[in-house]
């Protein structure tokens, strides 16, 4: 009775998981939105923009498409040839017009031209027959029936795609090929994007060594720090470095003050749980407010979240996040809360990634009262389906599982057990 009692206490501070998301956005959105953070710009050209956020609606500078054309090859001809019954219409076709500047020429009635994809219109057309709906006679005629193309079918209007001063691509936009290749065709050369947040990242432990060090007994190497930079350059953030830090009250000090000198955002891994040489919520205590620190997930229950105080350098805040230490647990906290963040601090709009419901493939264990992410391969089964598999064990410190999924299967706070064939978001 005891043990219950106190495991109801223990569990009653914990976040959900649509808590933890929402206190995050809050802060953001309340104390940063406005700041510096989100004020820096700079303008680069159009090729150095992929990823980039677009810091103000991107205005067309002209009508798209420029001019009327067609949007078949074809037959250009006026409407008033069709008919309400059905039957051949023979048209006498006078040119051929192809995409690029071209000569007008008057077509009249009882007459057609042959255009290509993008030619322009003469005045007096204003529908297209598809080329292959016609036959051409052998004294000149085009010959087609008057119920295969409708008035003003196949004919793209000045303007039709986007209007002169109207929004191409909004503001918040995470810039993706094609966007680049839209302002290209508006004949925009650069765009003002919104400066890369700068994050700095550290990992604490007293067992850790870096990669380029030998493994002595009891040592293990940091692979946090690299999953985390490949995290934050794929999502287009500035990163700084600050290496390991040693499990201190001292240390951690210093490590937080010099990364909140220059960095909007600071990460660390490691030293977030209840144990005695976990002292990074205390240096956040110290140091600025804690906002949360146990969320009712798995993995990764013990993350921090939180600002350190202003310093002399900067009016804001630094943004804080105080990761678990095991592997997995960094990458699912990352991905779950940190990244959604990033993104709203550099000014990101719609930045959540869509869940898919797929069919399970295996049974899965899972408590309520819990929000879990477990890692998953989704495949196509023998009948086309997509379903999903979990990659076998769970662990928080197999890596391994990590590079092997493609997915994450979320297990939602009040599911209980998954059976084969129940339906999962993915």
């Amino acid at each position: 009775m005891e043990t219950n009692k106190a495991n109801q206490e223990f569990q009653s501070d914990f976040l959900s998981v649509t808590d933890a998301r929402q206190a995050i956005a809050d802060l953001i959105a309340s104390n940063y939105e406005s700041s510096a953070m989100h004020l820096r710009k700079e303008t680069l050209p159009l090729h150095q923009c992929l990823g980039r956020i677009l810091a103000g609606d991107l205005l067309s500078p002209i009508d798209v498409p420029a001019h009327d054309n067609s949007a078949m090859d074809g037959y250009a001809f006026n409407s008033s040839e069709l008919s309400d019954d059905p039957q051949n219409l023979e048209l006498t076709n006078i040119a051929t017009l192809h995409a690029g500047p071209t000569q007008m020429l008057p077509v009249k009635p009882g007459q057609c031209i042959k255009t290509m994809t993008g030619a322009l219109m003469p005045a007096t057309c204003d529908t297209v027959v598809p080329q292959e709906f016609t036959m051409t006679l052998s004294n000149g005629l085009v010959s087609f029936s008057s119920d295969v193309v409708r008035a003003g079918e196949n004919h793209r209007l000045r303007g039709e795609d986007l209007q002169s001063g109207k929004a191409a691509i909004l503001q918040g936009r995470i810039l993706r090929p094609a966007d680049l290749g839209l302002a290209a065709s508006l004949g925009i050369h650069q765009l003002e994007v919104y400066q890369r947040t700068k994050v700095a990242i550290l990992s604490s432990g007293n067992e850790l060594c870096d990669i380029h060090e030998s493994l002595a007994p009891g040592r293990i190497f940091d692979s946090n720090r690299y999953s985390l930079r490949a995290c934050l350059e794929r999502l287009g953030m500035e990163v700084i470095d600050c290496g390991i830090v040693r499990d201190n009250p001292d240390d951690l000090r210093r490590a937080f003050i010099a990364a909140a000198q220059t960095a909007d955002v600071i990460i660390s891994s490691g030293g977030v749980s209840v144990g005695e040489a976990d002292f990074t919520k205390q240096m956040m205590e110290e140091l600025g407010e804690v906002g949360f620190w146990k969320i009712a997930m798995r993995p990764g229950r013990p993350m921090a979240f939180g600002s350190l105080k202003p310093s002399s350098s900067k009016s804001t805040p630094t943004v804080f996040f105080g990761l678990p230490g095991n592997p997995v647990a960094v990458m699912v906290t990352f991905y779950q809360f940190v990244r959604n963040a990033l993104l709203q601090l550099n000014g990101a709009k719609r930045v959540e990634i869509p869940l898919l419901p797929v069919r399970s493939a295996v049974g899965i264990r899972k408590k309520s009262g819990r929000t879990e992410f477990q890692r998953g391969i989704v495949f196509q089964d023998p009948q086309g389906q997509w379903a999903v598999k979990t990659t076998g064990s769970q662990g928080a410190e197999i890596l391994r599982s990590m590079s092997e999924a493609n997915c994450f299967i979320i297990l939602h706070h009040d599911q209980g057990n998954i059976e084969p064939g129940d339906w999962v978001d993915v």
